[in-house]
């Protein structure tokens, strides 16, 4: 085929995996399942009867695809809402994700008479929740912000360690690599790429305020270039790439930042792209054909992660964090992370590598893998929010927090927010010198069902509103803080106790 027949393809297949994201949203179920459909039907037993079954470049553009999309996960990431679960979340990725390879490991071993080898290195491609599939279904839910900071933070962190374990597993080297192997090379590798990321970020946070860049379209780019530098950097260094990726744009995503929306926007239009692509490629590399003899051991494996690895792996690291005085996660917690805990294009990316380095049955479990994130997510994603409301736990009836952006004033040394209030907002109702804003903040316009006007103090407040607040750049999370204590507890956040800070 030639360059035009191939944009045609593609051009139709992002048009037809965008219009899929309705139908996705609507049922609650992610919408990779679609995409990974499409790419069946492109693949060798689809209609267009491409034939793709190269192991190492899909492993190459998978690593690259998941940067892209841990990137916008930091840079979307409110910090101020998963500061709390941050240390409970690390339990999970690194406690948890150990726990969940051993447990899993001893049941397959003797449920589905695997190597030892075998058994630890599915255990590892399986443990790690992806991103991808838990930002695009939890960020709709009604989720208290601390179990929600936890799942998504959980995601963030969680697929540094077992690419380190799975990379190591994937060696064609004997015997399997000692647990102190494992132990010394993953604290090696997460270490040097917390430092990169921790270092990377606020450097380019500072930079990027300084600068002055001649378009405001060149902000999101250097933003992106920042994150593939420090990823590659990463990687050159055999440190943790996805850990270092994310820390720097979790940090850069919370930092004042010229022209933060259209950045965010941008990353949030790449991570998108990188997801179809990706869940495309996927679907493409796998063979139909023999999908079917995979499906029992597959399933069976399914049921031993989420009813059993997973489950015991959040149970050990509830225990640990509330030994450790960290946080408390109750039991019903408990039971949603486990149910919560989303597999995606991370375990089947993962499946790649052992596959591409020529390990023997590398490619049954590739297909297993498959059939369990297929048949699992399809299970999960749209009962979740069912389940948080059996449970209790839902926030439904909860004020929702406002939406907050930013535009530079360079010459004023001053910031534009631009605030909508959501409904069931308790800004509802609240009258604008209700509001109580710092000296050098105000209130600017109001833009209501398509209409704007300039507020007076007595005007009153109504769900859906716009608001545009000007405040110094000093002032600005002060100002920030107050528009979120409001909208949580209304015109006496303060008698409350709210001060809008988590």
């Amino acid at each position: 085929m030639g360059l035009n027949v191939w944009l045609l393809l593609s051009a139709i297949v992002v048009i037809t995996a965008i219009v899929s994201v309705r139908l996705a949203h609507r049922t609650g179920l992610p919408s990779l399942l679609i995409y990974l459909g499409l790419g069946l039907l492109l693949g060798e037993a689809g209609f267009a009867h491409i034939h793709f079954e190269n192991a190492a470049l899909s492993q190459q553009l998978g690593l690259v695809a998941l940067a892209v999309i841990l990137a916008e996960g930091g840079l979307t990431t409110n910090w101020q809402s998963v500061r709390r679960a941050v240390p409970s979340a690390l339990v999970l990725a690194t406690v948890g994700v150990a726990v969940s390879i051993v447990v899993f490991a001893l049941a397959v071993y003797n449920v589905l008479d695997m190597s030892w080898r075998m058994s630890l290195l599915l255990g590892a491609v399986l443990a790690s929740t992806d991103a991808a599939a838990v930002f695009s279904v939890l960020r709709r839910l009604p989720l208290p912000p601390r179990l929600a900071g936890v799942l998504e933070a959980e995601s963030g962190f969680n697929d540094a360690p077992t690419v380190i374990v799975v990379t190591m597993l994937s060696l064609p080297s004997e015997p399997i690599p000692s647990v102190w192997e494992i132990l010394v090379n993953a604290a090696y590798e997460l270490a040097a790429g917390a430092a990169l990321g921790l270092a990377i970020g606020p450097l380019a946070a500072y930079l990027l305020r300084r600068v002055a860049l001649p378009a405001s379209g060149l902000y999101p780019i250097a933003v992106m270039a920042v994150a593939f530098l420090t990823y590659t950097g990463a990687v050159q260094l055999h440190a943790s790439g996805f850990l270092a990726v994310y820390l720097a744009t979790l940090i850069i995503g919370n930092s004042r930042l010229p022209h933060r929306a259209a950045t965010r926007g941008f990353a949030e239009g790449s991570a998108w792209l990188a997801q179809i692509g990706l869940f495309v490629m996927l679907g493409m590399l796998a063979s139909p054909a023999e999908l079917p003899q995979t499906i029992v051991p597959g399933l069976l494996a399914g049921v031993v992660l989420v009813l059993l690895a997973r489950p015991i792996s959040v149970a050990v690291s509830a225990l640990i964090v509330r030994l450790a005085r960290i946080d408390r996660i109750s039991w019903r917690e408990q039971i949603f992370l486990s149910w919560a805990g989303l597999r995606g294009a991370v375990p089947i990316v993962l499946a790649t590598i052992p596959w591409a380095d020529g390990m023997i049955g590398a490619k049954g479990v590739f297909n297993e893998v498959f059939i369990i994130v297929v048949v699992f997510t399809l299970l999960q994603g749209p009962t979740l929010s069912l389940l948080a409301k059996v449970l209790g736990i839902s926030a439904e009836g909860e004020a929702r927090d406002i939406d907050v952006e930013a535009a530079p004033l360079e010459e004023l040394k001053a910031d534009l927010l631009q605030v909508r209030i959501p409904v069931g907002s308790l800004m509802h109702g609240v009258e604008i010198f209700e509001l109580r804003l710092p000296t050098n903040a105000a209130v600017t316009m109001v833009v209501r069902e398509g209409r704007s006007f300039v507020p007076t103090p007595t005007t009153q407040l109504e769900a859906g509103d716009q608001l545009l607040v000007v405040t110094t750049a000093a002032q600005r999370e002060e100002v920030e803080r107050r528009l979120r204590a409001v909208s949580r507890k209304g015109k006496l956040a303060g008698w409350y106790g709210e001060r809008g800070t988590t």
